[in-house]
């Protein structure tokens, strides 16, 4: 292998770099923020995936869920609802685009 890689920087939003339309990879990388911030939080609280499903109101299978990543199954305001069960504040930032 003689050819050498291109590097191409990235913007600070994956899913942009990804093709997606601006207004759906805000979106998601939105979902993608509350979906982690959500799992370190049951982490940091040393829950199992049952105790946590309690604590959040949602089924074991749809905690699962959240830590398989599977972001199509989450709406915004879901997520928000769960951040809020986990003891979390969610606050936005809305200013003009660049």
């Amino acid at each position: 292998m003689t050819e050498k890689l291109k590097m191409i920087v990235g913007s600070d939003n994956v899913f942009r770099d990804l093709g997606f339309k601006e207004s759906e990879a805000q979106n998601l990388l939105l979902r993608t923020d509350l979906m982690i911030a959500i799992q370190r939080s049951i982490s940091k609280a040393g829950l199992s995936q049952t105790a946590a499903a309690k604590r959040l109101g949602v089924t074991q299978p749809r905690l699962s869920d959240l830590y398989r990543h599977r972001i199509q199954r989450f709406s915004l305001d879901a997520l928000v609802t769960l951040a809020a069960r986990a003891g979390l504040a969610v606050r936005m930032t809305v200013k003009k685009a660049a």
